[in-house]
């Protein structure tokens, strides 16, 4: 009898995590894999490719050229014949990268927008992305470095939302980088590795060989895992909170002349990590308007601090206390 030999490990990894995320979509849909690649996306890709026709799903690689480099298009082209190799139909689109808070935003952003536009033109409900676990890692020590709060704190989410309803999954955010790579290897597979990776003038690539190899000599091992493990509870934290908010926001909102108020009394018989989220919440939903902390303790202090401070000035709109009620009003127009 033929010896069959076993699955590799790796690849059955990176399998199975691919099945759970796209196992709930409807038969007959159709998913952009997002491919640059590198060893995260290419395992994903020959995943993908592996997983969907079980499930009667069809699935198109996409390569964003960004441009930014000497070769980009080569290693573009050379990553769809890698997908089309695997037996996915493949795309590569070229973006401009300007503006923004830094080429790695601007780029992020650009390849975003061009996803979408992807899968909007292919008829895909979902772009899948193959962050891995160490990515994880990186936005969340990055995000704790920023000081950006438990927004930042929560990472990447494994189901997200990109324009006009296309749905952003990200199924190896429990894999780690070595799994994906040894996948590759496993199946003959050869990533291509960005120089970007590399670059110290990059704030992830820093965290990622500098910070992090530290963490884990001088604390132990396990540091990545752990980051990760916080982001995901803190989205739990997060949706619960979200919930809390839902159920409150409509008892305590009304509308105002040009804005919106809150009631005072409901505030302040909140406590202070549910009160300033209800501030946030009701200036970016009513104003489309983000606010700092120091701009969500300032309007906070209008219920636990009140003394007859005058209006505050705010991304978007004024607060300020008229008897029992916060009032938001949109700023005037130039």
């Amino acid at each position: 009898m033929e010896h069959r030999p076993g699955l590799d490990p790796a690849v059955a990894e990176v399998r199975l995590a691919v099945r759970r995320a796209l196992g709930d979509l409807a038969p007959g849909s159709a998913v952009v894999v997002a491919l640059s690649g590198g060893a995260d996306s290419l395992a994903l890709a020959s995943a993908v490719a592996f997983e969907a026709p079980k499930i009667g799903l069809r699935a198109t690689a996409v390569t964003v050229d960004h441009g930014l480099q000497d070769g980009s298009a080569d290693a573009a082209t050379g990553a769809a014949g890698r997908a089309r190799a695997l037996g996915l139909d493949a795309r590569v689109v070229r973006v401009e990268v300007s503006g923004g808070d830094g080429p790695e935003a601007a780029a992020r952003a650009a390849r975003y927008e061009a996803l979408a536009a992807e899968a909007r033109a292919t008829g895909s409900i979902a772009v899948v992305t193959g962050h891995t676990l160490d990515d994880q890692a990186e936005t969340v020590l990055l995000g704790l470095a920023r000081g950006s709060g438990a927004a930042s704190l929560q990472g990447m989410a494994p189901v997200s939302a990109l324009a006009n309803g296309v749905a952003l999954l990200r199924p190896l955010l429990g894999v780690r980088r070595a799994r994906t790579r040894a996948a590759c290897a496993a199946e003959g597979l050869e990533p291509w590795d960005d120089p970007h990776n590399l670059d110290p003038r990059f704030a992830r690539v820093r965290v990622r060989e500098r910070v992090l190899p530290v963490l884990e000599e001088e604390l132990g091992p396990g540091i990545a895992e752990a980051l990760a493990r916080t982001a995901e509870q803190l989205r739990e934290d997060a949706e619960a909170f979200a919930d809390m908010i839902d159920e409150i926001i409509e008892d305590i909102v009304e509308h105002a002349e040009a804005g919106i108020s809150v009631s005072v009394a409901a505030l302040a018989a909140n406590p202070a990590a549910l009160r300033n989220r209800i501030i946030r919440h009701v200036v970016a939903a009513e104003f489309g308007e983000s606010l700092t902390r120091t701009q969500t303790l300032e309007v906070a202090r209008l219920v636990t601090d009140w003394s007859g401070q005058g209006p505050i000035d705010l991304p978007g709109c004024r607060a300020h206390r008229a008897g029992a009620r916060i009032v938001f009003t949109a700023n005037a127009r130039r």
